[in-house]
């Protein structure tokens, strides 16, 4: 690579902290009755849009040559190899009812390889860091996917995109898996949960429709902890993947029977 590992991951961990400490003031004496919708589910507020603009500052000001997507700006016009994917506050209904549940995602990518991820919950003070061929952190401290092999004592999340057909696929898998006595459920942050299956505190997450914004430093996180990222199909996660199933490796041939039925 072309640049500096080290000083891209400084960059992309304070820009993920200063975004934080922002939303966290918001947080504080947020309004709901100034939220915006984007769609019929999903809304955007000044809070998303004042930690975006921290986030992409700094990108532009140290790497003005870079690429960048993010959720709200969409993809500017640079040409490189190297990519910025951007969601500065994930989880933006949990935001906007003061549910703590929420977070900053950045994450790297160099021709098409997922580099970097940062994952940053503010209230929760948690910081999830990966790199390639390194061990997944939390706030410095190594961590793993569980070791939890039944499927009836995993801990299962859902999430989708706002297109009706992903939200009638989510509501039938929701309902596939509380039916055969499975715990599943919405949380409301699509990057945290896929953190919180590479700490092992959750053993899945499907989500119809996954944005890369939502999922990519979460992949890497996952991957790099031990687990395993595909499509329903199996196949293994790419950028352009329409669905992503992340899990601790163990129970994931049993996600993808259920996934493939809807």
């Amino acid at each position: 690579m072309k640049e500096n590992i080290n000083q891209i991951k400084k960059v992309a961990i304070l820009a993920a902290k200063k975004a934080g400490e922002f939303l966290a003031q918001e947080f504080k004496n947020f309004d709901r009755t100034k939220v915006k919708f984007k769609s019929r589910h999903e809304i955007v507020s000044l809070a998303d849009i004042g930690a975006e603009k921290i986030i992409l500052n700094l990108i532009k000001k140290n790497f003005p040559d870079h690429s960048i997507l993010s959720e709200e700006s969409g993809k500017n016009r640079q040409k490189s190899d190297y990519l910025w994917i951007v969601d500065p506050l994930d989880g933006s209904t949990n935001f906007s009812y003061h549910n703590p549940f929420f977070a900053v995602s950045i994450g790297l990518v160099y021709q098409s390889k997922i580099i970097l991820g940062i994952i940053y919950a503010p209230t929760l003070k948690e910081l999830y860091l990966a790199e390639c061929n390194k061990p997944s952190l939390l706030n410095g401290k190594k961590i793993k996917v569980s070791s939890i092999f039944q499927i009836t004592k995993s801990l299962n999340a859902f999430c989708h995109s706002s297109k009706e057909k992903d939200i009638r696929r989510a509501v039938k898998y929701y309902q596939k898996q509380k039916i055969q006595g499975f715990d599943c459920r919405q949380v409301g942050s699509a990057s945290l949960e896929l953190a919180y299956v590479a700490a092992g505190r959750i053993e899945s997450i499907a989500i119809p429709g996954a944005h890369p914004w939502d999922v990519a430093a979460g992949v890497l996180l996952v991957r790099n902890a031990g687990g395993k990222v595909t499509d329903f199909s199996g196949r293994q996660w790419l950028l352009p993947s329409y669905d992503l199933v992340a899990s601790n490796a163990r129970i994931h041939r049993e996600l993808i029977r259920v996934l493939r039925k809807i």
